[in-house]
Protein backbone atom coordinates (compact mmCIF):
# COMPACT_ATOMS: atom_id res chain seq x y z
CA UNK A 1 0.00 0.00 0.00
CA UNK A 2 1.22 3.80 -1.31
CA UNK A 3 2.08 5.46 2.01
CA UNK A 4 0.39 8.62 2.45
CA UNK A 5 2.28 12.19 2.54
CA UNK A 6 3.21 13.03 6.18
CA UNK A 7 2.21 16.82 5.34
CA UNK A 8 -0.95 15.91 4.11
CA UNK A 9 -1.99 13.48 6.97
CA UNK A 10 -1.09 16.05 9.64
CA UNK A 11 -2.84 18.63 7.41
CA UNK A 12 0.24 21.15 7.27
CA UNK A 13 2.62 22.79 4.84
CA UNK A 14 6.12 22.17 4.39
CA UNK A 15 6.97 25.65 5.92
CA UNK A 16 5.04 24.96 9.56
CA UNK A 17 7.04 25.45 12.55
CA UNK A 18 7.30 22.75 15.30
CA UNK A 19 4.81 24.06 17.22
CA UNK A 20 2.72 24.06 14.80
CA UNK A 21 3.53 20.64 13.62
CA UNK A 22 2.74 19.81 17.37
CA UNK A 23 -0.66 21.26 17.40
CA UNK A 24 -1.67 19.32 14.48
CA UNK A 25 -0.60 16.20 15.58
CA UNK A 26 -2.34 16.36 18.78
CA UNK A 27 -5.41 17.44 16.86
CA UNK A 28 -5.49 14.37 14.83
CA UNK A 29 -4.30 12.23 17.56
CA UNK A 30 -6.89 13.16 19.65
CA UNK A 31 -9.65 12.74 17.03
CA UNK A 32 -8.48 9.05 16.34
CA UNK A 33 -7.57 8.27 19.59
CA UNK A 34 -8.47 4.23 20.71
CA UNK A 35 -10.65 5.34 23.19
CA UNK A 36 -12.73 7.56 21.43
CA UNK A 37 -12.84 4.81 18.34
CA UNK A 38 -13.21 1.42 20.77
CA UNK A 39 -12.88 -1.54 18.03
CA UNK A 40 -12.73 0.91 15.37
CA UNK A 41 -9.42 -0.73 13.05
CA UNK A 42 -9.89 2.60 10.59
CA UNK A 43 -9.07 4.95 13.34
CA UNK A 44 -6.27 2.81 15.10
CA UNK A 45 -4.47 2.80 11.88
CA UNK A 46 -4.65 6.66 11.38
CA UNK A 47 -4.19 7.41 14.69
CA UNK A 48 -0.52 5.13 14.18
CA UNK A 49 0.25 6.76 11.13
CA UNK A 50 -0.20 10.45 12.42
CA UNK A 51 2.22 9.28 14.98
CA UNK A 52 4.91 8.37 11.93
CA UNK A 53 4.60 11.26 10.82
CA UNK A 54 4.98 13.37 13.85
CA UNK A 55 8.09 11.32 14.49
CA UNK A 56 9.42 12.55 11.33
CA UNK A 57 8.32 15.83 11.04
CA UNK A 58 9.02 16.58 14.19
CA UNK A 59 12.77 16.07 13.78
CA UNK A 60 14.80 18.78 12.00
CA UNK A 61 17.29 16.03 10.80
CA UNK A 62 14.38 13.85 9.92
CA UNK A 63 12.52 16.40 8.47
CA UNK A 64 15.08 17.65 6.19
CA UNK A 65 16.17 14.17 4.58
CA UNK A 66 12.24 13.66 4.47
CA UNK A 67 11.80 16.81 2.25
CA UNK A 68 14.90 15.61 -0.12
CA UNK A 69 14.26 11.78 -0.37
CA UNK A 70 10.51 11.57 0.79
CA UNK A 71 9.49 8.15 1.99
CA UNK A 72 12.80 6.63 0.23
CA UNK A 73 15.00 8.27 3.50
CA UNK A 74 13.33 6.06 6.20
CA UNK A 75 13.07 2.64 4.19
CA UNK A 76 13.40 -0.62 5.93
CA UNK A 77 16.59 -2.13 6.47
CA UNK A 78 17.08 -4.52 9.18
CA UNK A 79 14.88 -2.99 11.71
CA UNK A 80 13.84 0.31 9.30
CA UNK A 81 14.26 3.59 8.38
CA UNK A 82 13.25 5.68 10.68
CA UNK A 83 9.55 5.57 10.79
CA UNK A 84 6.66 3.64 12.83
CA UNK A 85 5.92 0.73 10.21
CA UNK A 86 5.85 -1.82 13.47
CA UNK A 87 4.53 0.62 15.84
CA UNK A 88 2.19 -0.43 18.27
CA UNK A 89 0.41 1.56 20.85
CA UNK A 90 2.74 1.58 24.03
CA UNK A 91 5.16 2.80 21.94
CA UNK A 92 3.40 5.90 21.00
CA UNK A 93 1.87 6.78 24.33
CA UNK A 94 5.42 6.23 25.94
CA UNK A 95 7.03 8.34 23.29
CA UNK A 96 4.55 11.09 22.38
CA UNK A 97 2.30 11.00 26.08
CA UNK A 98 4.23 14.31 27.05
CA UNK A 99 2.42 15.96 23.74
CA UNK A 100 -0.77 15.24 25.73
CA UNK A 101 0.01 15.06 29.37
CA UNK A 102 -1.64 12.44 31.66
CA UNK A 103 -4.57 14.82 33.16
CA UNK A 104 -5.95 15.80 29.09
CA UNK A 105 -6.28 12.09 29.01
CA UNK A 106 -7.79 11.52 32.40
CA UNK A 107 -10.33 14.58 31.49
CA UNK A 108 -11.53 13.03 28.27
CA UNK A 109 -11.01 8.85 28.41
CA UNK A 110 -11.38 8.58 31.96
CA UNK A 111 -8.02 7.12 32.42
CA UNK A 112 -4.74 7.09 32.26
CA UNK A 113 -2.03 5.82 29.26
CA UNK A 114 -2.86 3.10 27.52
CA UNK A 115 -0.34 0.40 27.76
CA UNK A 116 0.35 -3.00 27.16
CA UNK A 117 0.51 -3.85 30.90
CA UNK A 118 -3.22 -2.70 32.27
CA UNK A 119 -1.43 0.77 32.62
CA UNK A 120 1.08 -0.08 34.18
CA UNK A 121 4.47 0.20 32.74
CA UNK A 122 7.41 -1.14 34.24
CA UNK A 123 10.99 1.00 34.33
CA UNK A 124 12.47 3.62 32.22
CA UNK A 125 12.91 3.72 28.39
CA UNK A 126 16.29 3.72 27.08
CA UNK A 127 17.91 6.66 25.25
CA UNK A 128 18.39 6.43 21.72
CA UNK A 129 21.88 6.01 20.26
CA UNK A 130 23.79 7.38 17.45
CA UNK A 131 26.49 5.52 15.23
CA UNK A 132 28.07 6.37 11.98
CA UNK A 133 28.44 3.57 9.26
CA UNK A 134 30.82 4.24 6.68
CA UNK A 135 30.17 2.16 3.47
CA UNK A 136 32.11 1.58 -0.22
CA UNK A 137 30.56 2.13 -3.71
CA UNK A 138 29.74 -1.91 -3.91
CA UNK A 139 28.10 -2.28 -0.51
CA UNK A 140 25.70 0.73 -1.16
CA UNK A 141 24.95 -0.69 -4.58
CA UNK A 142 24.34 -4.57 -3.40
CA UNK A 143 23.50 -3.51 0.17
CA UNK A 144 25.52 -5.35 3.00
CA UNK A 145 25.11 -7.37 6.44
CA UNK A 146 27.46 -5.12 9.16
CA UNK A 147 27.46 -6.35 12.25
CA UNK A 148 28.50 -3.55 14.41
CA UNK A 149 29.62 -3.63 18.14
CA UNK A 150 28.15 -0.99 19.88
CA UNK A 151 29.14 -0.01 23.68
CA UNK A 152 26.15 0.76 24.98
CA UNK A 153 23.78 -0.31 28.34
CA UNK A 154 22.69 -3.45 28.17
CA UNK A 155 20.50 -5.30 30.86
CA UNK A 156 21.98 -6.65 33.79
CA UNK A 157 22.69 -10.28 33.79
CA UNK A 158 22.89 -10.62 38.02
CA UNK A 159 19.32 -9.49 38.20
CA UNK A 160 17.65 -9.97 34.94
CA UNK A 161 17.36 -6.22 34.12
CA UNK A 162 14.67 -5.94 37.36
CA UNK A 163 17.08 -3.84 39.80
CA UNK A 164 16.45 -5.74 42.74
CA UNK A 165 18.83 -8.15 45.13
CA UNK A 166 16.23 -10.89 44.60
CA UNK A 167 12.09 -11.42 43.59
CA UNK A 168 11.84 -10.38 47.41
CA UNK A 169 12.99 -6.90 47.22
CA UNK A 170 10.13 -5.94 44.70
CA UNK A 171 7.17 -4.71 46.08
CA UNK A 172 4.01 -3.62 44.82
CA UNK A 173 4.16 0.16 45.53
CA UNK A 174 1.38 1.27 48.16
CA UNK A 175 0.72 4.93 46.89
CA UNK A 176 -1.00 3.70 43.47
CA UNK A 177 -2.13 -0.38 44.40
CA UNK A 178 0.91 -1.24 41.39
CA UNK A 179 -1.37 0.66 38.39
CA UNK A 180 1.48 3.26 37.99
CA UNK A 181 -1.42 6.04 38.29
CA UNK A 182 -3.32 7.74 40.93
CA UNK A 183 -6.82 9.23 39.98
CA UNK A 184 -8.12 12.24 41.44
CA UNK A 185 -11.95 13.54 41.30
CA UNK A 186 -13.14 16.98 41.57
CA UNK A 187 -16.08 18.30 41.19
CA UNK A 188 -16.78 20.93 39.14
CA UNK A 189 -19.98 22.80 37.81
CA UNK A 190 -20.35 20.51 34.78
CA UNK A 191 -20.10 17.94 37.29
CA UNK A 192 -17.08 15.22 38.51
CA UNK A 193 -13.97 15.58 36.62
CA UNK A 194 -11.51 12.39 36.98
CA UNK A 195 -8.16 13.25 36.32
CA UNK A 196 -5.45 10.61 36.11
CA UNK A 197 -1.17 11.56 36.84
CA UNK A 198 1.29 9.65 37.01
CA UNK A 199 2.24 7.97 40.61
CA UNK A 200 5.02 10.19 42.05
CA UNK A 201 6.57 7.37 44.61
CA UNK A 202 7.33 4.56 41.68
CA UNK A 203 7.27 7.28 38.85
CA UNK A 204 4.68 4.80 37.07
CA UNK A 205 6.31 1.84 37.42
CA UNK A 206 3.62 0.11 39.71
CA UNK A 207 6.43 -1.03 42.12
CA UNK A 208 9.33 -0.53 44.71
CA UNK A 209 12.16 -1.73 45.11
CA UNK A 210 13.46 -3.04 49.26
CA UNK A 211 17.00 -3.84 48.15
CA UNK A 212 18.76 -2.67 45.10
CA UNK A 213 21.34 -5.32 43.49
CA UNK A 214 24.47 -4.88 44.05
CA UNK A 215 25.73 -4.97 40.42
CA UNK A 216 24.06 -2.36 38.85
CA UNK A 217 23.03 -0.72 41.86
CA UNK A 218 19.24 -0.67 41.08
CA UNK A 219 19.36 0.08 37.41
CA UNK A 220 18.36 -3.30 36.03
CA UNK A 221 21.10 -2.41 33.45
CA UNK A 222 25.15 -2.32 32.97
CA UNK A 223 27.33 -0.53 30.63
CA UNK A 224 28.53 -3.30 28.73
CA UNK A 225 28.94 -4.15 24.45
CA UNK A 226 26.24 -5.49 21.89
CA UNK A 227 27.09 -7.39 18.57
CA UNK A 228 24.55 -5.55 16.52
CA UNK A 229 23.56 -7.04 12.86
CA UNK A 230 22.71 -4.16 10.44
CA UNK A 231 20.65 -5.02 7.11
CA UNK A 232 21.96 -2.28 4.77
CA UNK A 233 19.36 -1.93 1.58
CA UNK A 234 20.60 -1.40 -1.99
CA UNK A 235 21.10 2.10 -2.99
CA UNK A 236 21.09 4.33 0.18
CA UNK A 237 23.01 7.37 -0.26
CA UNK A 238 25.29 9.47 2.24
CA UNK A 239 23.32 11.03 5.00
CA UNK A 240 20.45 8.41 5.18
CA UNK A 241 19.62 6.94 8.40
CA UNK A 242 18.64 3.58 9.25
CA UNK A 243 16.67 2.85 12.53
CA UNK A 244 16.78 -0.30 14.49
CA UNK A 245 13.97 -0.69 16.54
CA UNK A 246 14.84 -1.72 20.26
CA UNK A 247 18.86 -2.03 19.60
CA UNK A 248 19.98 1.06 21.79
CA UNK A 249 20.35 1.45 25.50
CA UNK A 250 18.23 -0.98 27.76
CA UNK A 251 16.08 1.03 29.79
CA UNK A 252 16.34 1.12 33.68
CA UNK A 253 14.47 -1.89 35.58
CA UNK A 254 12.97 -3.22 32.71
CA UNK A 255 12.09 -0.50 30.80
CA UNK A 256 12.46 -0.26 27.24
CA UNK A 257 15.48 -0.30 25.53
CA UNK A 258 15.98 3.04 22.65
CA UNK A 259 16.38 2.72 19.35
CA UNK A 260 19.93 2.82 17.34
CA UNK A 261 20.08 5.23 14.62
CA UNK A 262 22.61 4.33 12.06
CA UNK A 263 24.10 7.32 9.53
CA UNK A 264 25.20 6.22 6.43
CA UNK A 265 28.67 7.88 5.20
CA UNK A 266 29.83 7.21 1.68
CA UNK A 267 33.60 6.44 1.47
CA UNK A 268 35.37 8.19 -1.48
CA UNK A 269 35.97 6.02 -4.24
CA UNK A 270 39.21 6.16 -5.76
CA UNK A 271 38.24 6.62 -9.59
CA UNK A 272 34.61 6.74 -9.53
CA UNK A 273 32.26 9.83 -8.25
CA UNK A 274 28.54 9.71 -7.25
CA UNK A 275 25.95 11.56 -8.47
CA UNK A 276 22.81 10.99 -7.15
CA UNK A 277 21.79 7.57 -9.26
CA UNK A 278 24.61 7.90 -11.44
CA UNK A 279 28.25 7.12 -11.53
CA UNK A 280 30.75 9.27 -13.53
CA UNK A 281 33.85 8.58 -14.73
CA UNK A 282 36.95 10.31 -16.29
CA UNK A 283 38.45 8.79 -19.24
CA UNK A 284 41.75 9.76 -20.76
CA UNK A 285 43.18 8.10 -24.06
CA UNK A 286 45.44 9.74 -26.04
CA UNK A 287 45.64 11.50 -29.83
CA UNK A 288 46.23 8.52 -31.79
CA UNK A 289 43.41 6.61 -29.78
CA UNK A 290 41.07 9.35 -30.62
CA UNK A 291 42.15 9.36 -34.39
CA UNK A 292 42.29 5.80 -35.00
CA UNK A 293 40.00 4.68 -32.12
CA UNK A 294 40.70 2.03 -29.48
CA UNK A 295 38.61 -0.67 -26.92
CA UNK A 296 39.67 0.01 -22.87
CA UNK A 297 38.23 -1.29 -19.86
CA UNK A 298 36.84 1.03 -16.95
CA UNK A 299 35.93 0.43 -13.14
CA UNK A 300 32.11 0.20 -12.45
CA UNK A 301 30.89 -0.78 -8.95
CA UNK A 302 30.36 -4.14 -10.48
CA UNK A 303 33.94 -4.45 -11.45
CA UNK A 304 35.25 -3.51 -14.23
CA UNK A 305 33.80 -3.19 -18.23
CA UNK A 306 35.12 -3.05 -21.57
CA UNK A 307 33.86 0.22 -23.93
CA UNK A 308 34.48 0.84 -27.88
CA UNK A 309 36.07 3.98 -28.26
CA UNK A 310 35.00 4.44 -32.12
CA UNK A 311 37.68 6.59 -34.69
CA UNK A 312 37.86 9.93 -34.74
CA UNK A 313 36.04 10.52 -31.31
CA UNK A 314 36.65 14.17 -29.63
CA UNK A 315 37.61 15.09 -26.61
CA UNK A 316 34.15 15.72 -24.06
CA UNK A 317 32.31 13.00 -25.53
CA UNK A 318 30.73 11.26 -23.20
CA UNK A 319 29.47 7.46 -23.20
CA UNK A 320 26.35 5.94 -21.25
CA UNK A 321 26.69 2.50 -19.52
CA UNK A 322 23.18 1.82 -19.33
CA UNK A 323 22.15 0.43 -16.18
CA UNK A 324 25.49 0.48 -14.41
CA UNK A 325 24.68 2.97 -11.95
CA UNK A 326 23.35 2.78 -8.17
CA UNK A 327 19.24 1.16 -7.33
CA UNK A 328 16.82 3.45 -6.21
CA UNK A 329 16.49 2.28 -2.36
CA UNK A 330 13.52 -0.02 -2.54
CA UNK A 331 12.57 1.12 -6.22
CA UNK A 332 12.58 -0.65 -9.55
CA UNK A 333 15.00 2.22 -11.14
CA UNK A 334 18.44 2.07 -11.77
CA UNK A 335 21.18 4.89 -12.54
CA UNK A 336 23.79 4.98 -15.65
CA UNK A 337 27.86 5.00 -15.44
CA UNK A 338 28.86 8.05 -17.71
CA UNK A 339 32.04 7.96 -19.44
CA UNK A 340 33.64 11.56 -20.19
CA UNK A 341 36.66 11.28 -22.47
CA UNK A 342 39.30 13.46 -22.26
CA UNK A 343 41.73 13.37 -25.11
CA UNK A 344 45.31 13.50 -23.54
CA UNK A 345 47.56 16.57 -24.91
CA UNK A 346 51.23 16.07 -23.58
CA UNK A 347 52.55 18.40 -21.99
CA UNK A 348 56.81 17.73 -22.98
CA UNK A 349 57.65 16.97 -26.42
CA UNK A 350 61.04 15.89 -27.98
CA UNK A 351 62.55 17.74 -31.04
CA UNK A 352 61.42 14.93 -33.24
CA UNK A 353 58.04 15.06 -32.16
CA UNK A 354 57.66 18.42 -32.49
CA UNK A 355 58.91 18.04 -36.50
CA UNK A 356 56.37 15.29 -36.25
CA UNK A 357 53.15 17.44 -35.49
CA UNK A 358 54.54 20.67 -37.40
CA UNK A 359 54.15 18.93 -40.44
CA UNK A 360 51.03 16.82 -39.34
CA UNK A 361 49.96 21.10 -38.32
CA UNK A 362 49.74 21.85 -41.91
CA UNK A 363 47.37 19.12 -43.01
CA UNK A 364 44.16 19.77 -44.03
CA UNK A 365 42.59 16.82 -42.04
CA UNK A 366 44.42 18.47 -38.46
CA UNK A 367 41.83 21.84 -39.40
CA UNK A 368 39.14 22.16 -36.90
CA UNK A 369 36.39 21.49 -38.78
CA UNK A 370 33.26 20.71 -36.33
CA UNK A 371 29.97 19.83 -38.30
CA UNK A 372 26.66 20.60 -37.68
CA UNK A 373 26.49 17.14 -36.28
CA UNK A 374 28.77 18.00 -33.23
CA UNK A 375 26.71 18.76 -29.97
CA UNK A 376 28.03 22.17 -27.97
CA UNK A 377 28.71 21.48 -24.80
CA UNK A 378 25.40 22.77 -23.20
CA UNK A 379 23.77 20.12 -25.49
CA UNK A 380 26.03 17.39 -24.07
CA UNK A 381 24.86 18.82 -20.42
CA UNK A 382 21.30 18.51 -20.63
CA UNK A 383 21.54 15.21 -23.14
CA UNK A 384 23.12 13.75 -19.68
CA UNK A 385 20.52 14.83 -17.55
CA UNK A 386 17.76 14.16 -19.64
Amino acid sequence: MTKRDYYEILSVTKTASGDEIKKAYRKVAMQYHPDRNPGNAEAEEKFKEAAEAYEVLSDPDKKAKYDRYGHAAFAPGSGGFSGSQNVNMEDIFSQFGDIFGDDIFGSFFGGGRRSSGGGRGHGTRGSNLRIKLKLNYEEMAKGVTKNIKVKKYVPCTTCNGSGAKDKGSIQTCSTCGGSGQVRKVTNTFLGQMQTVSTCPTCNGEGSTITSKCSACKGEGRVYGEETVNINIPAGVQEGMQLSLSGKGNAGERGGMPGDLIVLIEEEAHKELQRDGLNVAYELHISFPDAVFGTQVEVPTIDGRAKIKIPPGTQSGKIFRLKGKGFPEVNGYGRGDQLIHVNVWTPQHVTHEEKEMLNQLNGSPNFKPQPGKSEKSFFDKVKEVFS
